[in-house]
């Protein structure tokens, strides 16, 4: 018992430690942090955070990562709950092969859809806005999304659905009252999983855009420059882009643990 209680202390410490060392380096001057070693700051200073929540061109890159993240997550959500229930309700031709090629689009790399997603936006003219992200990354987490809402679907006896037809619900009503209900766990696990891969995503996001609809992880290359590398601001950017997720985990953590327990996520 204290060999597992000391392994999960150390475990505890080397997880946290990177985001203590992050949150170090966030309240200190540039001097400081390439001066000396120091585990403990040895004054504080919130000047980092400062101007990052007082300077539009670095504000602006969170508000528009959380505008296609919502987008992204929303959207995913929306297609992929019917898909989810055609293939957990319904048997048809090439129903297995048709749910792999989903999934394998969530092991293909971006790089391979960046020219496609590129030539197409500049035709349409959907470059630099929140829109070419959002549908962007509904390739990667469409897949992921019908494939967590089936398992919870399909963990929904069918009796249910026939009883509601019998008792004379529409589809629509049934969806929408009784069935939606039954599976909000699924629902919470999968918001929660877009909102994290396309949130973390920089390829995609970086490229597609400019200015207009710029995200934090390419407004943070700011950091770099013929000066050298401005570690304080890094750190407090770094800090405040792990905000976001925090709080969706703080809302969707019971639904997470019911997915694990699921053997779904």
């Amino acid at each position: 018992m204290k060999a597992r209680s000391l392994f999960l202390v150390l475990y505890l410490a080397l997880s946290v430690l990177p985001v203590y060392w992050m949150f170090s380096m966030s309240v200190r001057t540039n001097a400081a942090i390439v001066g000396a070693f120091a585990l403990v700051p040895e004054s504080l200073s919130l000047a980092n955070y400062q101007e990052i929540l007082t300077d539009p061109a670095w504000y602006s890159g969170y508000v528009n990562s959380i505008i296609y993240v919502a987008l992204n997550m929303l959207i995913s959500v929306l297609v992929a709950l019917p898909a989810a229930y055609a293939f957990s309700r319904y048997s048809f031709i090439g129903d297995k092969h048709l749910f792999f090629w989903l999934l394998t689009n969530r092991m293909t790399p971006p790089a391979v859809f960046l020219l496609p997603f590129f030539q197409l936006y500049t035709t349409v003219g959907l470059m630099d806005t929140h829109l070419a992200v959002a549908l962007a990354h509904l390739v990667f987490n469409v897949p992921l999304a019908v494939w967590i809402l089936e398992g919870f679907m399909s963990a929904v006896p069918k009796e249910i659905d026939e009883t509601a037809y019998i008792d004379g619900y529409t589809f629509p009503r049934f969806f929408v009252r009784i069935f939606i209900p039954l599976i909000k766990s699924g629902i919470g696990v999968t918001a929660f999983f877009c909102f994290m891969f396309s949130w973390v995503e920089l390829l995609l996001a970086r490229t597609l855009t400019s200015v207009n609809a710029k995200p934090i992880a390419a407004t943070m290359t700011r950091t770099v420059s013929a000066a050298g590398m401005d570690w304080g601001t890094l750190a407090a950017a770094g800090m405040l882009t792990i905000v976001p997720g925090a709080i969706v985990i703080y809302f969707v953590r019971h639904y997470i643990a019911k997915g694990f327990a699921m053997g779904r996520v």
